[in-house]
């Protein structure tokens, strides 16, 4: 596994995430207005357009990538291109979220659906206390590899 260092540009860490993953999940339902100003974040759109960019590039790339947006949402208004293709949405809640994504997961080739998404939501809890002991012990800050393991300790709990 690569280190990402704090020396590098963020967009190049973003980057080099996107190329070492078979799959890609992009959530557009934050790309509204925030704050005094009113300032739209676009930072998935614009991971999403360089998640979309590598199945154009030699050699040729198989990199599959899922957009979210919640239901009602204007994304078509504001990333028009996107009406060729068929986002998941969902309501905004975490279980409607995980339904999203865990129905795209097992449509891919490769799947192997050993889970149903009420099996995950039921362990959720669990998940949620080890995380915030993580982020007690850490100050907040908890190494990505101690995140993983905690849910890999959980999934091992679905029978």
């Amino acid at each position: 596994m690569r280190v990402a260092r704090v020396s590098e540009p963020r967009l190049a860490r973003i980057l080099h995430a996107l190329f070492s993953s078979k799959y890609s999940i992009h959530d557009l339902s934050r790309c509204t207005g925030e704050g005094s100003d009113n300032i739209a974040r676009f930072n998935m759109p614009l991971e999403l357009g360089m998640a979309m960019a590598r199945r154009f590039m030699e050699p040729a790339n198989e990199h599959d990538w899922l957009v979210l947006v919640p239901r009602g949402h204007i994304y078509a208004r504001f990333v028009s291109d996107l009406t060729a293709y068929d986002p998941a949405t969902h309501d905004g809640s975490v279980p409607s979220v995980i339904v999203a994504v865990m129905s795209w997961l097992a449509t891919r080739s490769d799947a192997i659906p050993t889970v149903t998404p009420k099996e995950v939501l039921a362990l959720l809890p669990t998940f949620q206390r080890g995380r915030e002991a993580l982020d007690d012990a850490w100050g907040g800050f908890p190494p990505w590899a101690d995140i993983v393991m905690v849910a890999l300790d959980v999934a091992r709990q679905i029978s």
